[in-house]
C-alpha cells in the first residue's frame, strides 16, 4: 500500500514538473519575442531614419550636379555664340573676298585673252622674219640658231675672260700692294723667334737608382705620388729618365716640379710626395697668375678679372700644333694692334680679342663644346665688352664677321701660326695631308699632273690644254679651293695654282 502511494506521489509529481517546465518554456519564449519585437522596431525606426538622410544628401548632391551642368551648360552656350558670331564674321569676309576673286578672275581672263591675241601677233611677225631671213642666208632656221650661239658663246667667252683677268689685274694689284704693306710692317715689327716651346713630360734623373725609391716598396711611393698629383708615372728602361703622363698639362706642370724637388730633397715618401705636391701646386698657381699678368701687361690690356687673368696664364702649359698658345696669344695681339693701327680700326678691341681669342682651350678638356664657343662663355661670365667677344669668334670662321676687329684677328691667327716653323705636325698627318691635297686635284677630269708644294700650303695643278680652256682653268680652281676647304682640315691657308699651258712643236728637215 505504502509502494503505490510512493509511486503515485512520484508520478503526481513529475506532472506537476512537467507542467512547470512546460510553463517556465512558454513564459521565457514570451519574453524573447517581445525582445525581438522592440529591436525590430527599432532597426525599422533607424533604418528609416538613414533612408531619410540618405534621400537628403542626395537631393543636395542632386542639387549641385544640376547647378554646375547648368553653369557649364551657360558657358557652353556662351562660347558657341561667340564662335557662331566669328563664323558669320568670316563668312562675310569670305563672300566679300569671293567677290573681289571673281573680279580679279575676269580681269585675268581678259588679261589672258589679250597676250593670247599678242602672242600670235608676234609669232606671225617672227615667222615672217625667219622667212625673210632664211631666204637671205640660205640656211633653216635650226642652222641658223647654231651658228648665232657658238658666235655669241665665243665672243661672250672671250670677252668675259679679257673683263675678267683685267679685273682681277687691277683689284689685286691695289690690294695686294696695300696688304704687303700692312702684312709686312706688321710682320717686320714683331720679328719673334718661332721656335716651338713645349712643356716637358719627361724627368732626368740623375742615376737609374732612384727609380726604385720613386717606386718604394711595394710601389706605396709611385702610388701616393700618382694619387697626390693625379698623373701617371712611367717608369722604363729609358735610361736616367721617367715620363709623366696626364691630359692635363698643369698636372704634368706640378707633377714634373713637385718631383724635381723630391729628387733634390732625397727623401721620397708618402708624407713629403704630398707636402712636396701642395707646395708645387701653389708655385704652378703663381706661375699661372704671374704668366697671364705679364701677357696683359705686354699686349696692354688692363681691367681684367683676376680669375680671367688666372685662366689666361693657364695657356702657359698648352701647346697647339707645338706652338705655345699663349706666346701665340701675345704674338697675335701684337700683330692684331699693328694691323688696326694701319686700316684705323680700334685698337683696343683688337689687341683684347687677339689676345683672348683662345681662352676657352684653358677648359676646353674640362666643359664641353668648342674653344671659341667656351671662350665666348667665359668671356661673358667676366663681362667683357660685346666687341671684344665679337673680335675673338670668328677667328676660326664659326661666327661671321660681323666687325673689322673680327677680320683683323682672324688674320693676326694666320699669320702667327702660318710663319715657317711656328707650327709642327706629325709626320704621318702632314703626308696625308699631302695624299689628300694631290687626290682631290687629280679626280677632276682634264687634270694632266698635280702636285703638293710648300709643306702642303700650295697644290700645282697641270691641265690639259685641250680640254680645259682658260675660263675652265679659273673655275676648276675656284671648285678645287671650295672642295678643300670643305673637306680637309689645315692651319693657314691653301694656294691652288692651275696651269694651263699649250705649245707648238714642228720639226724643221
Amino acid at each position: 500500500m505504502s509502494l503505490k502511494l510512493a509511486l503515485l506521489i512520484a508520478l503526481l509529481a513529475a506532472s506537476a514538473g512537467i507542467g512547470f517546465g512546460y510553463l517556465l518554456r512558454l513564459l521565457i519564449s514570451l519574453g524573447r519575442k517581445g525582445s525581438m519585437e522592440l529591436e525590430i522596431r527599432q532597426l525599422e525606426l533607424s533604418s528609416k531614419e538613414e533612408a531619410q538622410r540618405i534621400i537628403g544628401e542626395a537631393e543636395t548632391r542632386g542639387e549641385e550636379i544640376i547647378e554646375k551642368i547648368q553653369t557649364e551648360l551657360k558657358e557652353r552656350e556662351n562660347r558657341i555664340k561667340t564662335s557662331e558670331n566669328h563664323l558669320i564674321k568670316k563668312e562675310e569676309f569670305i563672300d566679300q573676298r569671293t567677290i573681289d576673286l571673281d573680279k580679279e578672275t575676269e580681269n585675268v581672263k581678259k588679261k589672258v585673252v589679250e597676250v593670247a591675241n599678242l602672242r600670235e601677233s608676234a609669232e606671225r611677225l617672227v615667222g615672217a622674219r625667219q622667212t625673210e631671213l632664211t631666204k637671205v642666208a640660205g640656211l633653216s632656221p635650226d642652222e641658223a640658231k647654231k651658228e648665232i650661239l657658238k658666235t655669241i658663246e665665243k665672243e661672250a667667252e672671250e670677252d668675259l675672260l679679257i673683263r675678267t683677268q683685267k679685273l682681277e689685274k687691277e683689284g689685286e694689284e691695289k690690294m695686294a700692294t696695300r696688304a704687303k704693306e700692312i702684312l709686312s710692317t706688321t710682320i717686320q715689327r714683331l720679328a719673334v723667334s718661332t721656335a716651338s716651346a713645349m712643356m716637358g713630360t719627361n724627368v732626368t734623373l740623375p742615376s737609374d737608382d732612384l727609380k726604385g725609391k720613386i717606386i718604394g716598396k711595394e710601389g706605396r711611393n709611385i702610388k701616393a705620388f700618382e694619387r697626390a698629383t693625379g698623373v701617371e708615372v712611367i717608369v722604363d728602361d729609358t735610361p736616367n729618365s721617367i715620363t709623366l703622363s696626364s691630359f692635363d698639362p698643369v698636372r704634368r706642370a706640378v707633377a714634373k716640379l713637385a718631383l724635381d724637388n723630391l729628387i733634390l730633397d732625397g727623401r721620397i715618401q708618402p708624407a713629403k710626395i704630398e707636402e712636396f705636391v701642395e707646395k708645387a701646386q701653389a708655385d704652378i698657381g703663381k706661375i699661372i697668375k704671374e704668366k697671364g699678368e705679364e701677357a696683359a701687361i705686354e699686349c696692354g690690356v688692363y681691367n681684367l678679372d683676376s680669375k680671367l687673368v688666372s685662366l689666361l696664364g693657364r695657356l702657359y702649359f698648352r701647346t697647339s700644333y707645338g706652338q705655345n698658345v699663349l706666346d701665340h696669344s701675345i704674338e697675335m695681339s701684337h700683330l692684331a694692334g699693328m694691323i688696326a693701327e694701319e686700316v684705323g680700326a680700334d685698337v683696343a678691341v683688337a689687341k683684347a680679342g687677339a689676345l683672348l681669342h683662345d681662352i676657352g682651350k684653358a677648359l676646353d678638356h674640362e666643359v664641353s663644346g668648342t674653344h671659341v664657343e667656351i671662350g665666348r662663355k667665359i668671356l661673358a661670365k667676366f663681362n667683357i665688352s660685346e666687341e671684344v667677344i665679337k673680335a675673338m669668334q670668328s677667328h676660326h670662321e664659326e661666327y661671321p664677321y660681323e666687325t673689322v676687329e673680327s677680320v683683323i684677328v682672324q688674320t693676326a691667327d694666320a699669320i702667327s701660326g702660318g710663319r715657317p716653323g711656328a707650327r709642327r705636325d706629325t709626320a704621318e698627318r702632314y703626308l696625308k695631308r699631302l695624299g689628300d691635297l694631290e687626290a682631290i686635284a687629280l679626280s677632276y677630269e682634264g687634270v694632266e699632273k698635280a702636285y703638293a708644294l710648300t709643306a702642303g700650303r700650295e697644290v700645282r695643278i697641270f691641265v690639259m690644254p685641250e680640254k680645259i680652256s682658260d675660263l675652265e682653268a679659273k673655275k676648276m680652281a675656284r671648285d678645287i679651293a671650295l672642295r678643300i676647304e670643305s673637306e680637309l682640315k689645315y692651319p693657314g691657308e691653301i694656294k691652288v695654282n692651275v696651269i694651263r699651258e699649250a705649245r707648238s712643236i714642228e720639226f724643221a728637215r
